[in-house]
């Protein structure tokens, strides 16, 4: 008999992961880690033009090459039996899992147009993959790759989202007329319309979320090879879900989900956009087949900044209506999405329009929403995935018209926020918050922040020749993403070990670490016992992945659901090898006993009886559907300008976040860390740029897009709290998304403050010090 479990809770317990120390000595697996025997490799060559007839290929010249196996253009996938990829843009509901977010009625349009890994007729932005060259070696198919001769015949393009709207703007897809890929109505726009008519202020902005990169520490990679005697493929890569990548691979390939098996191993970084499959992935699942080796190819980091999915790019142009007294009235969006130049996802557009009135309590409100196509890299989900543009846009309104209006711009959100006796709240936009104290975490934050020491702060760095700006936001959040999970657990007596086989995988969100804590806590063990699996489709039967803040929320209701199961034929087990009843079997200090008997057994040992008489220890559930769940918090940041540079530089950050019950503390503080940096990084520095006469892409290495670094940022204020939710049994609201969500809004809010003197009431993003000398500069002038 072991000893039993000890130390418990474990759920809530700030345990360092499982992970780090295998990935920190370098023993982690990524997709470039693994080799196979007889493998080769395959460069990409792309696309120079935003927009152009592709008139010939001719591949004969680095077909003769030394070293070049193969040259596989877009032609020759689809006479290998290659389907497109449907990428799904239109995503479930948040709501109703069985509809499609933007089909709800006849007067909305929602085109999906499927891509072909490799294009036939055009090309449509820069860096789309054109030509693939298979090699003995990634440098020879390179060297080779400037072999292939393709002439092209430029067309017109378009760039920017609200442009390509225009009458005679160029057409992208012709079944997709005035580039409008999507166009939806929601919310109550006559009563808006009235409320806006009647209000005694309304305030109209256009607010600029602009185009950011991924840019993962780990550049994409991937790797096939193809069995000929089982009829199988075979892929490596990192992503955010196997199962999707699958499936969506299959029907690339026109095969069933049984003739292919997908591999995610370690990850480094997700964020959304690893969530769709990638084209390149399919042309190397042909080659594979047709060369009989091992396909594999890692993107460089300008592929990356080319070619990888991006994120943002989304325009709300805002008439937002307010009392004498500061109470909102009335909330009118146009949003604006631009979709890139293939109909990859619609999420972002979906979720912000659901959270727009986050937590404030507006009586009408309605969106009109329009996505449109451009010669440009697709976008896709990037953390938060909409709700940050939301955030951004309401809290700039709320400070400018507690600016106009005369009030204190805490006072004002404190007269609009939905207050703890109105929960249950349905929202203008159909969202029901269970739960939330929304007051409370401001004036916890508010406290954190040392507000009330803010202008003595001020000063000293006028003293300086500084300029400091404190902002302000509060926040909620509205997880979705795939609506079904499946968790398989099983007791493996001879290792003493709990297996858990989960559809959800970790992109370095610590799930080997928190899946066991709750495992431990709930089976009466230690975490070390219990081993996750996930990212392998031989073994993960279905599930969703990891997006969304949706891994534990989902994942969790299933841990609780399995453990439930197994504890009853633990149960079972004992009793009938006791020869009594279950109502005499109980646990007590990670042992099984029997009342009025010695003996105690532990969960390994119940094992090993069940499998003396021929069965085992497992169970399985599984969930689809929705299970609503709201994050929410506040945020503070304190920054100073200089007066000479004109740089912004962050000196101090605050965020309180209810997460639900944190499982693990510790890993729920790095998450809302990353997610301040990512946020403030795009408010702050981060910026995808086009030139508007060439359509290239500018801003393609490290040297040219700027990323925020460890050493530009303080010490970060966070901290947990929870208002519990009744939406699931472990109270998991989310926590992955937490940081970023407000951090826009509230970093230019700082900004702006900042700049309070000069009467310069808004900033577009990025801040960048160009950006606000301009600001200061215009201001200055006007005043002479």
């Amino acid at each position: 008999m072991e000893p039993p479990a000890s130390r418990r809770p474990f759920i809530g317990r700030p345990m360092p992961r499982f992970e780090d120390r295998r990935l920190v000595t370098g023993n982690g697996r990524y997709t470039d880690d693994f080799r196979l025997e007889n493998e080769c490799h395959a460069v990409f060559l792309r696309s120079p033009y935003p927009s152009a007839k592709i008139v010939s290929i001719d591949p004969s010249a680095a077909l003769e090459y030394p070293g070049v196996l193969g040259v596989f253009t877009g032609e020759d996938y689809v006479a290998a039996g290659g389907k497109p990829i449907n990428h799904l843009a239109d995503p479930a509901d948040a709501r109703d899992h069985t509809k499609r977010a933007f089909r709800h009625n006849p007067d909305n349009i929602s085109f999906d147009i499927h891509q072909l890994p490799l294009p036939l007729d055009r090309v449509r932005y820069v860096g789309e993959p054109v030509v693939m060259v298979v090699a003995e070696s990634a440098a020879i198919a390179q060297d080779a790759s400037e072999l292939v001769m393709i002439e092209y015949e430029e067309l017109p393009f378009v760039i920017d989202a609200r442009e390509a709207l225009e009458p005679g703007a160029h057409l992208l897809e012709p079944e997709i007329p005035g580039n409008l890929a999507v166009r939806a109505t929601f919310g109550d726009k006559e009563r808006t319309k009235a409320a806006l008519e009647g209000s005694a202020l309304v305030i109209e902005k256009i607010f600029v979320n602009q185009r950011i990169a991924n840019a993962q520490m780990e550049p994409r990679s991937a790797m096939v090879r193809y069995d000929a005697k089982a009829g199988r493929y075979h892929m490596i890569a990192g992503s955010q879900g196997a199962i999707r990548h699958r499936d969506t691979m299959a029907a690339c390939l026109g095969i069933t989900k049984d003739e292919i098996e997908v591999i995610c191993p370690d990850t480094g970084g997700g964020f959304g956009p690893r969530t769709n499959l990638s084209p390149e992935q399919p042309m190397l699942a042909i080659a594979a087949k047709q060369l009989g080796r091992p396909v594999r190819w890692t993107s460089t980091r300008t592929e990356s900044f080319m070619s990888d999915y991006q994120a943002r790019d989304m325009v709300h142009h805002v008439r937002m209506g307010f009392t004498k007294d500061g109470r909102i009235t009335g909330y009118a969006v146009e949003m604006t999405g631009n979709v890139g130049a293939y109909t990859v996802a619609y999420v972002p557009m979906a979720n912000s329009y659901r959270v727009l009135t986050t937590v404030y309590d507006v009586p009408f409100a309605s969106v009109e929403i329009r996505g449109a196509m451009t010669n440009t890299v697709p976008t896709a989900p990037f953390r938060g995935a909409g709700r940050p543009e939301a955030h951004f846009a309401i809290e700039r309104l709320i400070d400018i018209a507690a600016f106009r209006l005369g009030i204190h711009r805490l006072e004002i959100r404190r007269r609009n926020l939905v207050r703890k006796d109105q929960l249950p709240y349905t929202s203008a936009m159909g969202l029901t918050y269970d739960s939330g104290d929304f007051a409370a975490n401001m004036d916890r934050a508010l406290e954190a922040a040392d507000w009330q020491g803010f202008e003595a702060r001020r000063a000293e760095s006028r003293s300086r020749g500084k300029w400091r700006g404190i902002g302000f936001s509060n926040y909620v959040e509205s997880p979705v993403g795939i609506p079904h999970e499946r968790i398989d657990m099983s007791v493996r007596p001879r290792e003493r070990r709990i297996d858990v086989v989960t559809g959800t995988q970790s992109t370095g969100q610590g799930h080997e670490t928190t899946f066991a804590q709750v495992v431990a806590d709930l089976l009466h063990v230690e975490p070390q016992q219990v081993r996750l699996i996930s990212g392998d489709t031989r073994i993960v039967q279905s599930g969703g992945g990891s997006h969304s803040d949706r891994s534990m929320r989902l994942g969790g209701m299933l841990l609780v659901e399995n453990s439930k199961k197994l504890v009853a034929q633990i149960k079972e087990i004992v009793a009938d090898y006791h020869q009594t009843t279950v109502d005499n079997v109980f646990e007590k200090d990670g042992l099984w006993r029997v009342s009025d008997s010695n003996e105690a057994l532990t969960i390994f040992e119940v094992a090993e009886i069940a499998e003396e008489v021929g069965t085992v220890l497992a169970s399985t559930a599984s969930f689809t559907g929705r299970m609503p769940a709201y994050p929410t918090g506040a945020a503070v940041c304190e920054l100073e300008i200089d007066m000479e540079t004109f740089a912004a530089r962050i000196l101090r950050y605050t965020s309180i976040d209810d997460a639900g019950q944190p499982i693990n503390p510790l890993i729920l503080d790095g998450q809302v860390h990353g997610g301040i940096v990512q946020g403030t990084g795009q408010a702050l520095v981060e910026q995808v740029i086009h030139d508007k006469a060439s359509g290239q892409l500018i801003s393609a290495t490290f040297l040219d897009y700027a990323m925020p670094h460890s050493d530009q940022y303080p010490s970060f204020s966070v901290a947990l709290v929870e208002d519990p939710t009744s939406g699931n049994p472990l109270r998991v609201k989310g926590g992955g998304e937490s940081g970023i969500t407000p951090s826009l809004a509230t970093t230019i809010n700082a900004v702006v403050d900042a700049l309070s003197d000069f009467g310069i009431e808004h900033i577009d993003m990025p801040a960048t010090p160009a950006r606000i000398w301009s600001a200061v500069q215009s201001k200055r002038e006007s005043s002479r």
